[in-house]
């Protein structure tokens, strides 16, 4: 037991320190595109992973961990303590809900059933990503709609805004992890369960 525990701890802090890297990366990448934050991005493929592997708790901390690192690092765009609050807390937390199929996706990976097992996998990394969009964008309607164009509402400007690389950051995730799962299945499966 004690053993799981600790392998618990570490995957949660390689996870988080990964997924803050991958980050950081796409933030330097994309930042002209999307001033006011957010990029296409594969940082939330870590956290998913461990969504799959050790269930909400698993997902949902290594989330948090990657919220709380943009925050104390400074890479963050804070313009309101709430807005911050949601934006990196609250967004990158509830990512954890997919592990809500974690143990389907571990199943259907013992049975040998690949189309199942990527069938939660897209389901998971749905739930997880709206999970996050609605996040950011309430957050955007209520604390960015100032940077909204002329006669555009707020709601649709942040339903555009964090649409556009929300959209593309879930698809590309979660084909990165059907691809590093297939590499190597068995490895998601935790002995004890």
């Amino acid at each position: 037991m004690k053993q799981e525990q600790t392998l618990f701890l570490v995957e949660i802090a390689v996870f988080s320190a990964l997924a803050y890297l991958l980050d950081l990366f796409s933030g330097f990448l994309f930042s002209r595109i999307w001033p006011q934050g957010g990029s296409v991005s594969i940082a939330m493929v870590p956290v998913f992973l461990m969504a799959f592997r050790w269930g909400i708790k698993g997902g949902a901390i290594t989330g948090l961990l990657l919220g709380l690192l943009q925050f104390i690092l400074g890479f963050s765009q804070i313009f309101h303590p709430v807005q911050g609050i949601i934006d990196y807390l609250i967004a990158f937390t509830v990512l954890g809900f997919a592990g809500l199929f974690a143990k389907q996706v571990q199943v259907n990976i013992k049975n040998g059933d690949k189309k199942k097992w990527i069938g939660w996998i897209i389901a998971g990394t749905f739930v997880g990503s709206a999970l996050r969009f609605i996040a950011h964008f309430f957050s955007g309607w209520v604390f960015f709609g100032v940077w909204a164009p002329e006669g555009q509402p707020a709601w649709l400007y942040s339903l555009i805004y964090n649409g556009t690389y929300m959209l593309p950051s879930m698809i590309l995730s979660a084909i990165m992890i059907i691809l590093v799962i297939s590499s190597a299945p068995s490895r998601m499966v935790r002995s004890k369960q």
